[in-house]
């Protein structure tokens, strides 16, 4: 194969991030004939699709692997630039990562915001099931993930960040129309609960594991939102799992109360990231390492697996 030409794959990604050929155009400042000429240059260079014009546009696999080195070259040259050519690097570094959404609710600004008073990094997070967001990572959408997943794949390094606890809530009113008689398998077939998205299993594995309920029969809501999950709790429209990040100052005031203090929901979370990160990102790794080791808690046995899984893709 020819040498790639970065102006083509330029042209694919922005289409891509635009969601248009027009809007990728204006950011470009070339025609809109113009990028449809690059798209077109670059699937004759590599002999094969590298878009899907669905709506919303996709990249086909080959290309997400282009897109995927793509970023990562880019991200090598903002580093270089800020190295040797300070007076001339850009203003500020896009960086892009994918979390959960109550990872994002609960303390990921937290974690980063010492970083981001001091660095120019340009924030894209992208919001997904904690099951999903390394796929992200492996089409190279972004640059680091948040994932409850140790595996990975070739050319990211992975690193335990810490164990979340997941409780299970409920306000006093919720309380007094389902569970006055406590928590029995009929009354938790009964009571409405959350879940995040129909791939969202946390729930079921909750009652399964503490309960023995095999299969959910019970009315449940999907709510795409880690903070409007807490809102319907405190609402009594719900109850809910909810980490102690979220849900500690609830408890505290007594506006939530805490089911089941003796069972909880351990959630481990890993940090995947480029194996060649430098510069900005590096900064970021270890910023969230940090927080993860001063704030979570723990556990050995995740260590343990962590320490193999470093090992592994090394």
């Amino acid at each position: 194969m020819r040498p790639l030409d970065y102006k083509l794959i330029h042209a694919l990604d922005t289409v891509l991030t635009e969601q248009s050929f027009e809007s990728a155009a204006l950011a470009l400042n070339i025609t809109q004939s113009a990028i449809s000429q690059r798209i077109k240059q670059l699937e004759q260079l590599v002999a094969k699709p590298v878009l899907i014009r669905s709506q919303p546009l996709q990249a086909t696999t080959t290309g997400q692997k282009l897109l995927a080195h793509f970023r990562k070259v880019r991200q090598l040259e903002y580093d270089l630039a800020g190295d040797i050519m300070p007076d001339s690097a850009p203003s500020s570094i896009p960086i892009s990562i994918a979390v959960n959404a109550d990872t994002l609710a609960s303390w990921f600004i937290e974690a980063l915001t010492p970083l981001l008073k001091t660095q120019p990094i340009e924030l894209n997070i992208q919001v997904t099931n904690e099951v999903d967001t390394q796929k992200l990572l492996k089409k190279g959408e972004v640059l680091a993930a948040i994932s409850s997943q140790k595996q990975s794949f070739s050319g990211v390094k992975v690193e335990y960040i810490g164990t979340l606890d997941y409780i299970l809530c409920a306000n006093q009113d919720y309380i007094n129309k389902y569970f006055k008689g406590g928590l029995t398998i009929e009354n938790l077939n009964k009571a409405p609960c959350i879940d995040y998205d129909q791939r969202d299993k946390m729930h079921s594995d909750y009652l399964k594991k503490h309960f023995a309920i095999e299969q959910a029969i019970y009315p449940c809501h999907r709510i795409r939102s880690s903070e409007v999950v807490v809102t319907m709790a405190l609402a009594g429209l719900a109850y809910a799992l909810i980490p102690t990040t979220q849900a500690d100052e609830h408890l505290a005031s007594g506006a939530l109360i805490n089911l089941a203090p003796d069972k909880h929901l351990k959630m481990p979370l890993y940090w995947h990231s480029w194996a060649l990160e430098r510069g900005v990102q590096k900064l970021i790794t270890k910023t969230i390492g940090d927080y993860g080791r001063s704030h979570f808690n723990q556990c050995e046995k995740y260590l343990d697996a962590n320490r193999k899984t470093i090992n592994s893709n090394q």
